[in-house]
């Protein structure tokens, strides 16, 4: 068979990122300096936040973003901030009532990787020890977000 014939037969996948890459990225250690002087050691508190955003650009094409909010903090102040918006260009070939999901879900989960590779990197570049982001479960924040929708 001529790969012409292959090509045409072959299906098209369910996602496909098309293009990832840093929308917009922010990092703070506002009291920096002096935090690499103190040789006691420190209880840190991290809060972070993690949203997605989804934008149609055309027929099959989506934007989805990641909006990361990381502080890194003591009781008195500040270790670092991180605020990442990490957006992924995909191709969705599903039916429409599915179409929620896989954008929700699916590409999220293919972006995180990179997300928390990046997170790390700009940590330990940064003078401190790379911050490593837990595995996030989308498919669960999918189902809460769904849940929260149905009681309104």
């Amino acid at each position: 068979m001529s790969d012409a014939k292959q090509n045409e037969a072959a299906p098209k996948p369910r996602v496909a990122i098309v293009s990832q890459y840093i929308k917009d990225l922010s990092f703070e250690a506002p009291n920096s300096p002096s935090l690499f002087f103190n040789k006691e050691p420190v209880q840190a508190n991290v809060k972070m936040n993690i949203d997605i955003k989804v934008k149609h650009i055309q027929n099959e094409l989506f934007n989805v973003d990641l909006v990361l909010k990381v502080h890194n903090s003591t009781k008195e102040k500040s270790i670092f901030m991180v605020e990442l918006v990490y957006g992924g260009l995909c191709a969705i070939n599903v039916p429409e009532a599915e179409q929620k999901k896989e954008l929700l879900v699916t590409v999220p989960q293919y972006l995180f990787p990179s997300v928390r590779a990046l997170v790390a990197r700009i940590t330990s570049e940064s003078g401190f020890p790379p911050f490593m982001m837990a595995p996030i479960d989308f498919d669960a924040m999918y189902q809460n977000k769904t849940e929260d929708e149905d009681k309104k």
